[in-house]
């Protein structure tokens, strides 16, 4: 994997991390604030891991290649 290739899979990565937890947290961050941050740690990870990689980055994957048809294809 070229230097091009794993920037690219960084900000799709990114794309799928950064919106999943500050979603996350604003829906739930009050309510595990007493918990202890091992214990919220894990919980946000045993929840987000699984979402970004089976949800989040196809998401993003497919909105990038939504655009990038249509850059190619601009009459459709």
């Amino acid at each position: 994997m070229n230097a091009k290739m794993k920037v690219r899979a960084t900000l799709r990565i990114w794309a799928a991390i950064y919106p999943s937890i500050t979603l996350f947290l604003y829906l739930f961050g009050e309510a595990m604030s007493a918990m202890p941050l091992y214990l919220r740690t894990l919980l946000l990870t045993a929840t987000l891991v699984p979402w970004v990689v089976f949800a989040g980055v196809p998401m993003v994957d497919a909105v990038v290649r939504k655009i990038v048809r249509r850059k190619r294809n601009p009459g459709f």
